[in-house]
């Protein structure tokens, strides 16, 4: 459909709308509920006119029309709503997995960055005995050991846990924040960050406590190099935005993809919150190993999998995962209870 015929087939669409925002903003009472019904569905179609538009048309006037038009008719019907737990569960049920699903290549890149880098370091250093010497010393190896077991032990549970979750913050804010550099420091910073994930395991391994890290190592550090993989994927966007803005030009383009890494950044925190909590009360407690490792497992595939059912769920109702999207879902709830 070519901009005139999408514009002549729902201009009526667009009028109504903006007529019934009007009104519903002068009236110190609700509207009728027919036309609240009728409020809540054009909402809804202007909401999928602007997406579209966003994506088919390079048209900023068009754009900035409809994004006009949403925004007020969003502002009427969201004016009521109560800053509640129920904007928090929305977050997580429909902007972060649809923002994560907006990402999906990307987070196969940072996926690949990471973890290549961190298994070609392992198997080199484990199997080549002069690599492992030219990387440290026994002395050095024998001090990153100690360091290694007892950085779990050193400190109380909730003060660790904290530490923990803002030393992995800052990881996570440096791969996300450096991707306005065309992406190559994001690329840098994971490549960095899984080589020395690589040692790490070597020196271990090559001590004979394998099976120690692991216990200390996947209870937390499942969902940990996962929140770093989603921080990194929102970087490595926005690089390829300033490469590649499709249709778009790039300051819009970059706007729209910045709303959404705010998404990916806001649930990566999260994440760390976790991995950080975990890491504070399991990773270094008396619990047996096989429980620790196995729940470290579960946490991951469960972020895993919601990721892929949420996400996949929210982009079929046109979610994009960008901060302050045009809710479809809260609208019906709304709607349905609406007197």
């Amino acid at each position: 459909m070519d901009i005139d015929r999408f514009l002549l087939a729902n201009e009526a669409t667009w009028r109504r709308l903006d007529v019934l925002t009007r009104k519903a903003s002068r009236s110190a009472s609700r509207l009728p509920a027919s036309e609240l019904d009728e409020l809540v569905s054009l909402y809804q179609r202007a909401g999928t006119h602007l997406s579209y538009a966003r994506t088919a048309f390079a048209d900023p006037g068009l754009t900035s029309r409809l994004s006009r038009l949403v925004a007020a008719a969003g502002g009427v019907i969201y004016g009521s709503r109560p800053r509640t737990l129920r904007g928090l569960a929305r977050f997580f049920s429909r902007t972060f997995p649809a923002a994560l699903w907006h990402v999906r290549p990307f987070l196969a890149a940072a996926t690949v960055l990471t973890f290549v880098p961190a298994a070609v370091v392992a198997v080199h250093l484990t199997s080549d005995r002069a690599a492992l010497e030219a990387v440290s010393s026994p002395a050095e190896r024998a001090a990153f050991l100690r360091a290694g077991t007892d950085y779990y032990s050193a400190q109380p549970s909730a003060q660790f846990a904290s530490q923990v979750f803002t030393n992995n913050a800052r990881v996570a804010v440096l791969a996300f924040s450096v991707g306005i550099a065309l992406g190559l420091v994001t690329a840098l910073v994971l490549v960095v960050n899984g080589t020395n994930l690589g040692q790490f395991v070597a020196v271990f391994v090559d001590a004979g406590k394998g099976t120690e890290l692991f216990g200390l190592l996947i209870p937390h550090g499942v969902i940990e190099l996962s929140a770093v993989v989603v921080a990194g994927a929102a970087g490595l966007r926005l690089g390829w935005t300033i490469i590649d803005p499709g249709d778009r030009r790039r300051g819009p383009a970059l706007a729209e993809e910045g709303k959404r890494a705010v998404a990916l950044v806001m649930g990566t925190a999260a994440m760390l919150l976790v991995a950080g909590l975990i890491e504070g009360f399991v990773t270094g407690s008396a619990l047996p190993t096989p429980i620790r490792i196995g729940l470290g497992m579960a946490v991951g595939a469960a972020f895993w999998f919601y990721a892929w059912a949420f996400g996949r769920r929210a982009a079929a109702e046109g979610r994009t995962g960008a901060i302050g999207e045009a809710d479809a879902g809260w609208v019906r709830e709304h709607a349905a209870h609406a007197p």
